[in-house]
């Protein structure tokens, strides 16, 4: 009894490193694939805090939470399985989804550069602004569900690079890998939003401090520092996530040229990073990263511009005639 006793042991002892290998390797595949997708990621959390503006103070956290509760639906129920199909049954698809992912995200970025250069679209948040101060409740169910349509499209980006990056594994590991990063993804970035949204009202709190004394006078300094400070973090973050677009948008584009064979554009990015690195011994990774990400920008500025008129002219009028053209009910 008691030799086999120790056997059953033995076997649980076995079982629980195998289980804890397996974790470790879900971890440590979801970590290296989530970096991957670290452009897309930014561009997520400084789009998504738009959203929340014109909003009460005390509505801002549970439209954030509303929002990462679509994106993690997207994510788990749809884009998932999704990504697992295609994983199963079409493989060959995935660098064409990527590629047209890619082209989307240099469109959205080139089109934020253009509308800031070139203002030519009437934005409905000034005039809808006043519904949101009334509590107009369906104004604020428009804007959740604009911001889970837009955050379904970055996520379906990050799920398919993330998808692409894993290494061969069984159907469980990958859909493992896939989970954590989703949820883990979800949890980073709507908590980075969370805490962007109320740091005004933290900021606010601090300088109507009533501690007296050296700190009391640090403390309201500090909170007059955060509340005037966050309009600039907003725009910064704003041009941060446009030019991840770009950046990213265009380097997935380049590797994809690459896998179907037109390696030209890989190729001379190859040989400027190779040259600028041999130029500058010191600072050899950096100024590789440096020429890779400006390659990259060019050929996203370039797609994303010339997707400009295609849409306006091309892709969406025949988008509006498509969805407009429903039958009338008798």
């Amino acid at each position: 009894m008691s030799v086999g006793l120790i056997a059953l042991l033995d076997d649980v002892a076995l079982m629980a490193r195998a289980a804890a290998a397996s974790l470790d390797d879900v971890a440590g595949q979801a970590a290296r694939a989530g970096t991957k997708a670290a452009g897309v990621v930014i561009d997520d959390a400084a789009v998504t805090p738009r959203y929340v503006v014109g909003f009460a103070a005390e509505r801002e956290l549970p439209i954030v939470g509303k929002i990462a509760l679509g994106s993690l639906r997207n994510k788990l129920l749809f884009l998932l399985p999704g990504a697992l199909a295609l994983s199963a049954f079409a493989p060959w698809a995935i660098t064409s989804l990527l590629m047209l992912g890619g082209a989307y995200l240099c469109y959205e970025g080139a089109e934020k550069i253009y509308e800031t250069l070139v203002p030519h679209t009437a934005h409905e948040d000034d005039a809808v602004n006043q519904g949101a101060t009334r509590g107009d409740q369906a104004f604020e169910d428009r804007r959740v569900a604009s911001a889970i349509k837009t955050d379904f499209i970055l996520s379906a980006e990050i799920m398919a690079i993330t998808l692409a990056a894993l290494p061969e594994g069984s159907f469980w590991m990958r859909a493992a890998v896939l989970a954590v990063v989703a949820v883990g993804i979800t949890a980073g970035v709507y908590g980075v939003v969370a805490l962007i949204v109320k740091a005004d009202d933290a900021g606010l709190a601090l300088a109507s401090s009533t501690a007296g004394g050296p700190v009391g006078s640090l403390i309201r300094g500090l909170g007059c520092g955060v509340v005037r400070g966050m309009p600039i973090v907003l725009k910064l973050l704003a041009i941060i996530g446009t030019a991840a677009m770009i950046w990213v948008g265009g380097g997935i584009l380049m590797h994809g040229l690459e896998e179907y064979g037109l390696s030209a554009l890989a190729h001379i990015t190859h040989q400027a990073a190779e040259f600028a690195t041999t130029s500058s011994p010191f600072a050899g990774g950096v100024v590789r990263w440096l020429v890779t990400a400006l390659a990259s920008s060019l050929i996203g500025l370039v797609v994303g511009g010339l997707m400009i008129p295609l849409t306006s002219f091309v892709l969406a009028p025949t988008w509006h005639s498509l969805t407009r053209a429903q039958p009338r009910s008798a």
